[in-house]
């Protein structure tokens, strides 16, 4: 069963805390804690804090969507114990599929985007996912990012989360007052690489593909190794893999792409985005090629990028004209 959370703001239960907390501290110098062990009722108030503070990480948020976990999906990743999350936004050992949706206000074009973060599939940025889905819905397109559970040699469980994303986000396309026809796909680095394989391999495409510096290629002297060793397991690494070179499974039915790469860029090389550009135009697909003279690697939502500006107005001009 899928769970959904609406965000709706300053709840009854936050409050509720608020109250308590202001309570606490009005009556803290007249009360006597000594039946309190030290430092508890500090933690209490810096525990209720954080409780009226969570809602304003994700100031946009509209929706919190459970997709599945290893239990209900398809297939499971086969990984146990807690999800990790290494720093703020970082999260590793990811078993359970959700999505966060942000939308847009009265400047709506109608269109939505579902946005995958990097992260090699060994772990997802999901701060910086955050981050690029309010933009997103701040410029008026509805965004979703999504934590998918990360594949540990089970290369098809990626894109089942991304595949069951893009089907919700069209199932609440009336609700969220999006076209279901105008709803794209979105990733960095491995992300992108789970962007293009819904475009190019899903029986649902999405309308339309903005990849940034995308993992495209499986080719021993082109691919990103740590991505297809997550994908696949180390011992398989190294067996020809076209179906997830996916320059080689672009086709008539592939959407519009948009793709942003760093000449630069040592982690994934530009030809990554080079060799699927070439095969996009090879089936006529209308697509844009934004290769910069440097910026390296992972730049995401970054403002230091020194093209942080162009490629916004880029995405933003590229998307009126679909």
């Amino acid at each position: 069963m899928r769970l959904i959370i609406e965000h709706t703001g300053e709840r009854a239960g936050q409050r509720a805390a608020r109250r308590i907390a202001n309570r606490i501290r009005e009556h803290q110098a007249h009360t006597d804690w000594s039946f309190m062990p030290d430092g508890t009722i500090r933690k209490i108030i810096l525990f209720l804090g954080v409780f009226l503070l969570f809602p304003a990480m994700f100031r946009a948020q509209d929706r919190h969507i459970v997709l599945w976990d290893n239990t209900s999906a398809p297939t499971s990743n086969d990984l146990t114990g807690d999800e990790v999350e290494m720093k703020p936004g970082q999260w590793t050992n990811t078993q359970t599929a959700e999505m966060w949706i942000y939308q847009a206000g009265a400047n709506a074009t109608g269109q939505g985007i579902v946005f995958f973060p990097g992260g090699g599939y060994a772990n997802l940025s999901v701060g910086n996912g955050h981050k690029t889905a309010e933009w997103f819905a701040k410029n008026g397109i509805t965004a979703a990012v999504v934590k998918y559970r990360l594949p540990n040699g089970h290369s098809e469980v990626p894109r089942e989360d991304a595949d069951e994303a893009l089907r919700v986000m069209r199932s609440l396309a009336p609700e969220l007052h999006i076209d279901p026809d105008k709803i794209g796909v979105s990733g960095t680095s491995a992300g992108g690489h789970l962007a293009a394989s819904v475009g190019t391999l899903s029986p649902q495409r999405p309308s339309f593909m903005i990849l940034f510096y995308p993992v495209i290629s499986a080719d021993t002297d082109k691919r990103h190794r740590g991505s297809f060793e997550q994908l696949l397991g180390k011992k398989h690494c190294d067996t020809p893999q076209s179906q997830l070179s996916l320059e080689k499974k672009v086709d008539v039915q592939t959407p519009p792409t948009l793709l942003f790469h760093c000449d630069d860029d040592k982690v994934v090389p530009a030809v990554n985005s080079v060799l699927f550009y070439k095969q996009l135009k090879t089936y006529g697909i209308k697509s844009s090629l934004h290769i910069y003279p440097s910026g390296g690697h992972g730049w995401g939502m970054s403002s230091c990028f020194r093209y942080y500006d162009d490629w916004q107005k880029s995405v933003l001009d590229w998307l009126s004209t679909l």
